[in-house]
């Protein structure tokens, strides 16, 4: 018999959780500063916390974001903190 939870209701608080938000490419690190600023928002996070990974063309760069989370109200904004970022392509 299998159950029907959600993917929220898989995660135990507090965690260590990674967000991977992907944008445009390039040597600017704006789309960079602009996910940490976006997270830390919600919790702190430090460059050492960050991880940057450029597509193999070089159009666009995943941002991975770990963080300690405490509870689920923060999960939630921190998703809709990184969905304002005017040049996210999409969030992970």
């Amino acid at each position: 018999m299998t159950t029907s939870e959600s993917p929220q209701e898989l995660i135990e608080f507090p965690c260590h959780f990674e967000f991977k938000a992907f944008g445009p490419g390039g040597d600017d690190s704006r789309f960079c500063d602009q996910v940490q600023a976006a997270v830390s928002t919600v919790v702190q996070v430090s460059r050492q916390a960050m991880r940057v990974r450029p597509s193999s063309g070089g159009k666009y760069q995943c941002v991975s974001v770990l963080a300690t989370l405490q509870n689920r109200t923060q999960l939630e904004a921190a998703y809709a903190a990184l969905r304002e970022i005017d040049d996210l392509k999409y969030l992970l």
